[in-house]
Formats: C-alpha cells, sequence, structure tokens
C-alpha cells in the first residue's frame, strides 16, 4: 500500500484517472463544477465537497488527495458565485447542495463517471460544514458527513440577538466578502440567518444523524468560527444525543487550516475509509 497524500497511484491505461468539468442545473441555473475520477473500473465512492463563503478556499487539495486514496471528488460552486447564475442566498447553497448531492446519485451520471451512488459522503468547509450537515440530516441517503470549520448559523444568530454589536460586525463582515458573488447584501444575509432563526442551529440535527458517522474538526487559532462557539458545544449536543459515530477533534490552526492541510486531508481520508 502506498501514501495516497505522499505517493500517485498506478496509471490504469483502461480506466485512467479524469478531471471532467461538470455541470448541474439548479433552479434554472447551470452550476458548474470540477470532477475528481480516480484511476480504475469502480465504481468509487465519491465526496461531494461544499466549499465556504465565498469560496476564496475550494478545497482542491483535499479533492487531489481523496482522488489519490481512491475516491471521486467534485468541487463546484453555488447560484450567484464565481460567474454562476443567479443570485447568492443562504437558502440558495443549502437548495444546491441538496440538489447536487441528488444528481450525482442519478444512475446515467454515476455510470457515466464510475460512480457509487451507494458509497456517497458530503464535507464542507465553514459554510460548507454547516451545509453538508444541514444536507446530510436531510437526505437518509448521505452514507457519511464532515463538518470542517463549520460556522453555525444557529449559534451565530443567537450572538446577534444578545449584542446589537455583534450584529454589525456579522454586516460588515459579510459585506466585505461580496465581490464574488451577487444578488445580495451583508443586511440582507444577516436577515436571512435572523429569519432561519434555530432552525439554522446545528446541534438540533443531532436525531437525523445519529445514525450516520459524522466528522467535526475545530480550529483553535479561529476568529471566523471560533471553536467555543462553533464547534464545542456541538460536540456535546450530538455526543449528548448521542450520535454513536461521532468522530472530532480540534487542531491548532487558522479558520482556512492553511498550516493544517496534510493532517486534514489525512483526518478526513482515515474517516472515509472507515465507513465509506
Amino acid at each position: 500500500m502506498t501514501d495516497p497524500l505522499a505517493v500517485d497511484p498506478p496509471l490504469d491505461a483502461e480506466f485512467p484517472a479524469t478531471t471532467p468539468a461538470v455541470t448541474f442545473e439548479s433552479a434554472g441555473e447551470d452550476l458548474l463544477g470540477v470532477l475528481h475520477v480516480p484511476a480504475g473500473r469502480g465504481p468509487h465512492p465519491v465526496v461531494v465537497l461544499l466549499h465556504g463563503f465565498p469560496g476564496n478556499e475550494r478545497n482542491f487539495d483535499l479533492a487531489q488527495a481523496l482522488r489519490r486514496a481512491g475516491y471521486a471528488a467534485l468541487v463546484f460552486h453555488y447560484r450567484g458565485s464565481w460567474g454562476v447564475g443567479g443570485s447568492w442566498s443562504w437558502g440558495n447553497v443549502l437548495e444546491d447542495a441538496a440538489t447536487v448531492v441528488a444528481k450525482v446519485r442519478e444512475p446515467e451520471f454515476a455510470s457515466a463517471h464510475r460512480l457509487d451512488p451507494a458509497r456517497l459522503a458530503v464535507a464542507g468547509h465553514s459554510l460548507g460544514g454547516f451545509a453538508a450537515l444541514m444536507t446530510a440530516a436531510a437526505d437518509p441517503h448521505i452514507a457519511a458527513v464532515a463538518s470542517i470549520a463549520g460556522f453555525d448559523f444557529g449559534a451565530a444568530v443567537a450572538q446577534c440577538r444578545e449584542d446589537p454589536g455583534r450584529r454589525a460586525a456579522y454586516v460588515e463582515a459579510f459585506a466585505g466578502s461580496l465581490t464574488p458573488l451577487k444578488g445580495t447584501s451583508g443586511e440582507a444575509l444577516v436577515a436571512e440567518m435572523e429569519a432561519a432563526g434555530d432552525a439554522w442551529r446545528l446541534a438540533g440535527l443531532a436525531p437525523r444523524l445519529a445514525d450516520r458517522p459524522v466528522l467535526l474538526v475545530g480550529t483553535g487559532r479561529d476568529d471566523v468560527t471560533p471553536s467555543e462557539v462553533h464547534h464545542d458545544p456541538l460536540v456535546a449536543a450530538y455526543e449528548k444525543h448521542p450520535v454513536e459515530r461521532l468522530h472530532h477533534r480540534v487542531l491548532p490552526t487558522d479558520h482556512a487550516l492553511s498550516d493544517q492541510r496534510v493532517t486534514l486531508a489525512r483526518t478526513l481520508s482515515d474517516f472515509l475509509a472507515r465507513y465509506l
């Protein structure tokens, strides 16, 4: 066995690795994606990777590492982001994630790319971590889910209720990241999460995730999703329910996991190897 984080797999001349551009229709818009298909006849397990807000870090390194480990990995853009049509909203992110997961499992798509729709996991970073957990909770056919520095919108709403200054800070922070997005504003994004309220609190998903493997990765030097707000309470809630196959750890790094990418890839790959 070779280490997929360090060594390329052998060539398969009949079924080579490929990296096709793919699209998925969602609410009348074409979402742009890149599918990383490993070598071999397959069918391969597949991981849908959900990027965060606004998507500067798209986790292509994880997609490549997972492909070397034998997983097909999909990275795509949501509506209203990075040249994709439509408008950006948190709700559209959730709709697009659910749509893509469903379309990846469709027999024609799965067969064309040598995928095993019964072995599908969803993993995401920051907003993507939130979307991964929400998507898995709504779709019992997802085999496993991972949240990396996940942003708990319900916890953020609680902060806004308690501190108007914190609300203003969220408006300013969201407004400062809109360059690759369209159709929204900082105020609109805060208002949307406030309207969702506790329905977007991730701790409440424990009953619907209790029968699935769940990986939670927190970040110890993070001022975007500090672990004491967005990670530790979630771990406690999932352990209490309990979510029987819960795995969790906090890495000593920043929000982008800038200096822990190899550790992150190994953590995710080891988790998926147990369950996919």
